[in-house]
């Protein structure tokens, strides 16, 4: 087994990538578990992760660090989180979920993980968690609605700090079904740009997720 560190947490093992496990012997979405040496790994599914098909697909800006404090949106029952709470074992990651349901399960994930933070918000409408959600180092959206990118940049106005890192999964198919995806993808990168972001990387996230791309921004200086 060949295991390369690729970024604070995260390593390549083969031609898979893992995070390490925050709480060794604990799964959250029935994924391999691996010990090797003084660490136990979790493999991280691109197929089941859109920020795992991201790396895998090439991804070179990576902001999560140890110490990062983020806000996700959309966590649904934790997949993703998790695997981002193996990384920022230092920081708080704000997430938040608008469905009852997924966030029942996704409570059993942070009943293990003290790093993550549960909110059972709309992301439309940020004001309502104001009060409850610092300013962040990196914005994470993973929304699937037509108005995706709008509440992406009303958030990321609102709890990003100055030198924060954006990222937002665009799903084609949830803004407009009678469009070509890159038509969508080139009116969302218009979208966030005239909402003062600057994109810093984009990634499309085929073959593991049909007609997604991913935006990387920052604020305009």
């Amino acid at each position: 087994m060949q295991v390369n560190r690729i970024g604070e947490n995260v390593y390549q093992i083969d031609n898979q990538i893992a995070t390490v496990n925050l709480t060794p012997g604990v799964q959250v979405y029935q994924e391999k578990l691996l010990d090797h040496e003084d660490k136990q790994f979790r493999l991280w599914n691109p197929r089941r992760s859109k920020l795992a098909a991201a790396i895998i697909n090439g991804l070179s800006i990576f902001p999560f660090k140890e110490d990062s404090t983020v806000l996700y949106l959309g966590s649904s029952a934790g997949t993703t989180p998790s695997h981002i709470s193996d990384i920022c074992i230092k920081g708080r990651i704000y997430c938040v979920e608008f469905s009852a349901t997924m966030m029942r399960e996704f409570l059993d994930v942070c009943e293990d993980r003290s790093n993550l933070l549960a909110l059972l918000e709309d992301a439309t409408h940020p004001l309502n968690y104001q009060a409850l959600v610092e300013s962040v180092d990196v914005i994470y959206s993973d929304v699937a609605q037509a108005t995706q990118t709008k509440l992406f940049l009303d958030n990321f106005k609102l709890f990003a700090k100055e030198d924060a890192i954006g990222i937002i999964m665009i799903k084609a198919r949830s803004i407009d079904v009678t469009k070509k995806p890159s038509v969508i993808f080139k009116e969302e990168k218009r979208k966030l740009e005239e909402g003062g972001l600057k994109i810093l990387e984009e990634i499309k996230l085929d073959p593991y997720e049909k007609d997604h791309i991913a935006f990387i921004c920052e604020k305009y200086f």
